[in-house]
């Protein structure tokens, strides 16, 4: 089991190299948040979206069947992005690797941090990371799948 979650970390790691922006703002912002909700509408998905930037929010949506226990979950992933520089699924991947909680591995409380997917670094080339794009309402590693998905889509198709 520790090789999946060892596989599943290099992924990870190749996956936060591949996905940099030249630059980040407003419009690229309202992209990736349009672009989640008219996917998570296609699917009829019960989720909430964020993007966050140095703190401000600067997109965020609820779409129906979502709750606001998913704001909750968004705030508390976001935390993780923004202490760790790592995608929160990365973070949530190396505690069960080690099969530890945010408690015992870093005395932080999971009451404000989720060790579980769905928040992705937005990360500029030569300044690192700014905020991150957060998904909640599927299982972790889907709304990770789906937040970093966004994330490529406005970097490959230009979606701005």
């Amino acid at each position: 089991m520790s090789d999946d979650y060892t596989e599943t970390l290099k992924k990870l790691d190749a996956e936060f190299e591949a996905l940099q922006f030249d630059r980040f703002g407003f419009e690229e912002a309202w992209a990736i948040g349009n672009d989640l909700v008219q996917t998570g509408l296609r699917e009829k998905l019960g989720i909430a979206i964020d993007v966050t930037v140095n703190g401000q929010t600067l997109f965020h949506a609820g779409l129906p069947g979502s709750a606001p226990n998913n704001d909750q979950w968004i705030a508390r992933k976001i935390r993780v992005v923004g202490r760790f520089h790592k995608s929160s699924l990365y973070i949530a991947t190396q505690l069960r690797q080690k099969g530890k909680t945010m408690e015992e591995e870093y005395a932080i409380p999971s009451a404000e941090f989720a060790a579980s997917g769905g928040a992705v670094p937005i990360r500029v080339r030569g300044v690192g990371v700014i905020g991150a794009v957060t998904v909640s309402g599927l299982r972790d590693y889907e709304d990770h799948d789906m937040a970093a998905a966004a994330i490529r889509r406005c970097l490959v198709k230009d979606i701005r």
